[in-house]
């Protein structure tokens, strides 16, 4: 079964979160299911998803580098909640530190233009032309301070994330006319999973040792989704364009 429960609940609408397994995705799910938003969550590992339990939620186990299955996951939601997506949350990201020059690495940056890019643009492109049409409608696509500046041994992850704020930023002028929000939220050092992604020990030790110049300051993924909440609670008529948020002691 996908539904893990289902309530009626016809004040609130229906939120997509990409990435729902774990870090932002799965603190974005919880905080907005305690909201009382019904809920279509994303993610290849689809078991942790159904752990949460959470009410009015559909699961789906979905890569969001094949736009087929998110397309086909989203339909699903809207005629199973019997309303339209007013919501996209493109959360799902893939971080490998590399060397520009670690040729070996090709398959990581791969990995990582075809999450963090292209299932942005899958994500957008399954809900976009419903939200135009009715006239309303908000995308939130996470990316990072890396979107912004860059970082040594990030090389392609800058790239993809530059990307992201490209395409936001791009799309949100074209958007602006039929009132549809695209906002980018772009945090800094934060205790996500993001890491593990990383195969070379020196880099992975580099950058723990960074963190540690931030003396434990990491942000806690909850200090960033409560902001998201913040930002899409606000009137669809006020656009909150772009949100950086970072440790206090992160100086880069």
């Amino acid at each position: 079964m996908d539904m893990i429960t289902e309530t009626e609940n016809k004040e609130k609408k229906l939120v997509v979160i990409t990435g729902a397994s774990s870090g932002y995705g799965k603190e974005l799910a919880q905080l907005f299911s305690s909201q009382g938003y019904p809920l279509l969550l994303l993610a290849r590992r689809v078991e942790l998803m159904k752990e949460m339990n959470l009410p009015n939620t559909l699961c789906k186990q979905v890569d969001v580098t094949d736009y087929a299955s998110v397309e086909a996951a989203v339909k699903e939601a809207e005629q199973h909640f019997n309303l339209p997506v007013d919501l996209m949350v493109n959360n799902a990201g893939y971080m490998a530190l590399t060397k520009s020059y670690d040729t070996d690495c090709f398959e990581q940056w791969e990995k990582m233009v075809d999450v963090n890019i292209k299932g942005v643009l899958n994500g957008t492109k399954a809900v976009i032309n419903s939200m135009k049409a009715r006239n309303t409608g908000t995308i939130i696509n996470i990316s990072s301070i890396a979107g912004f500046k860059t970082f040594t041994d990030h090389s392609v992850y800058c790239s993809t994330k530059f990307a992201v704020h490209a395409f936001t930023e791009t799309a949100r002028e074209e958007l602006a006319p039929f009132n549809v929000r695209m906002l980018l939220v772009s945090p800094g050092v934060s205790e996500t999973e993001l890491l593990s992604h990383t195969t070379n020990t020196t880099l992975k030790n580099n950058y723990l040792e960074w963190k540690k110049t931030m003396q434990g300051q990491s942000l806690k993924p909850i200090e960033i989704c409560k902001s998201i909440l913040f930002i899409y609670q606000m009137p669809q008529s006020v656009s909150i364009r772009d949100l950086v948020i970072a440790p206090t002691r992160q100086s880069g």
